[in-house]
């Protein structure tokens, strides 16, 4: 997960880049509100808060390179969140998270 900038007062760190988000694979995608749970667990694990909510819009195709832009919003101020799988293997898909640098409003 590379989180940038400021996202709110709540949310100033520096640049990181963490991987190796790792789900369940059900069929050929991730769904989309487990998507939206890891993203908000791995901004509690790297900065002690989760965002007030992050939405999914469809579920995650579990194959390498695969993309979703999900939204990621907290005290009024929104940002894209890109989720892309780096790996299946088995049931297993691990995925990175960037939070964009600047709010969508």
């Amino acid at each position: 997960m590379r989180i940038t900038g400021c996202l709110t007062a709540a949310f100033i760190v520096s640049t990181t880049l963490l991987t190796a988000c790792s789900v369940s694979v059900g069929g050929r995608s991730v769904d989309k509100d487990e998507v939206a749970t890891q993203i908000s667990n791995k901004l509690e694990q790297q900065i002690g808060k989760k965002p007030d909510s992050v939405t999914c819009p469809q579920n995650l195709q579990a194959h390498t390179g695969a993309t979703l832009v999900c939204t990621l919003d907290d005290q009024g101020s929104k940002y894209d969140v890109t989720v892309t799988v780096t790996s299946v293997d088995g049931d297993q898909a691990k995925f990175d998270i960037q939070v964009a640098d600047s709010p969508k409003n």
